[in-house]
């Protein structure tokens, strides 16, 4: 499952900020670097959801409260549009340091112009996606236009932006004065997805038709359709994250690791997929899946260990020869249930042990719950017939490994 860690990093103006990190299941296939919408953080709603639908296709994301923002350090007051590109940077070199530079950014609103901005201040980035982004940064001031002038003639204002209180000062309107996303959009060199609302109140759709208008090719507009401009729907914001993961594939995405071809009638091929440590694919014939080590012992638990196959192999294997002769027997038996479990340990039924030998053996516990109309000598019966079981026998018999190493040619 995907492992979301909160990490920190220092940010353009000095201050601590903090930051979430999404992890995939097994080796990231991308890193994604995601920026909040004005005023917001990043654990709003559709950040949270896009970051965390975004590993489900393979790619780490780390989101982060600008500064002054959330849980990061730092006074909202002396932070502008520039400081929010200068944070931006901040982030990427951090993700550089730390895990590996992001090949995608995803900006959101404001953070949407902001990722047009610094891409092309970060050589790893090849990939840009905008959700609700204004073509000019001046766009955010008509959410306090009516503490303009107050901002002009005091020096700074305490303004309500989505319901809480925020001090803009003079130098926040004079750095965004005239921020023109366009001339950065034209400069990127690199894929743009542009995903816009036609119904968005906030940022109205021509923002996304003048960005699209100045980017060069390779680039993409999708219709958010019908949803707001913070993406409240948890459909919305699913909606927008896999549309970017689908389009990103293209761009930034490691080709997803290919299952082995199945071996020869009854072999079973296991092969390291690339992603994780220990992750392996296991293909039976037509059936795929995968092998891992859980994370304690540093694996991404992307599937059952190697002693959980085996297991499995016994409890399925005690299951069905229960069943078989249950049909045989016309024995009223509903369902069986097996639980089965492994460990090392000191055995005192160890009959292959001599007498004075240390009896450390592997120890499997299988427990047995029969359902269905069944009297006590059918039960006992029942119990009998589960020693049978081959995989069963096979752990009690002389077992013998011939190994052979292959030309990989």
């Amino acid at each position: 499952m995907a492992r979301s860690t909160r990490v920190e990093f220092t940010g353009a103006l000095g201050e601590t900020l903090a930051a979430r990190l999404e992890l995939p299941n097994g080796r990231p296939r991308a890193h994604a670097l995601f920026a909040h919408c004005f005023s917001c953080t990043k654990d709003i709603l559709a950040a949270s959801r896009i970051a965390r639908r975004l590993t489900d296709a393979g790619i780490a994301v780390l989101r982060f409260d600008f500064t002054g923002l959330g849980q990061s350090d730092g006074d909202f007051a002396n932070t502008n549009f520039s400081s929010n590109i200068q944070d931006l940077i901040a982030a990427a070199n951090y993700m550089a340091e730390a895990h590996c530079a992001p090949e995608l950014l995803v900006g959101h609103s404001l953070g949407g112009a902001a990722v047009i901005a610094a891409a092309g201040k970060l050589d790893s980035v090849r990939a840009v996606a905008t959700i609700g982004a204004p073509a000019d940064a001046e766009h955010v001031v008509h959410q306090f236009a009516d503490k303009v002038d107050e901002i002009a003639r005091e020096g700074r204002a305490e303004v309500d932006l989505s319901g809480r209180p925020f001090t803009i000062k003079k130098q926040f309107l004079d750095d965004i004065a005239g921020r023109t996303l366009e001339d950065a959009a034209a400069a990127l060199h690199r894929p743009l997805l542009i995903l816009h609302s036609p119904t968005d109140q906030i940022v109205g759709v021509e923002n996304a038709s003048r960005l699209f208008l100045a980017a060069k090719h390779p680039k993409s507009f999708v219709s958010l359709d019908d949803a707001d401009h913070l993406l409240r729907s948890e459909r919305d914001a699913l909606y927008a994250a896999d549309v970017i993961a689908s389009w990103a594939a293209r761009y930034v995405l490691a080709p997803e690791p290919q299952a082995p071809r199945p071996g020869a009638s009854g072999a079973v091929v296991v092969r390291e997929t690339g992603r994780g440590r220990y992750e392996n694919h296991v293909v039976d014939g037509d059936h795929v899946m995968l092998a891992d080590e859980p994370a304690s012992v540093g694996g991404g638990d992307a599937g059952p260990s190697p002693y959980g196959y085996l297991n499995a192999a016994l409890g399925a294997c005690t299951a069905m020869t229960l069943r078989m002769y249950a049909e045989r027997k016309g024995l009223p038996l509903d369902r069986v249930t097996v639980v089965t479990g492994h460990h090392k340990g000191h055995a005192e039924d160890c009959a292959d042990c001599v007498d004075g030998q240390e009896k450390h053996v592997d120890i499997f516990e299988r427990s047995i719950t029969l359902e269905g109309d069944l009297d006590a000598d059918q039960r006992k019966r029942l119990m009998e017939i589960a020693d049978k079981c081959p995989v069963h026998r096979t752990l009690h018999s002389p077992v013998v490994v011939r190994t052979r190493l292959e030309d990989d040619g």
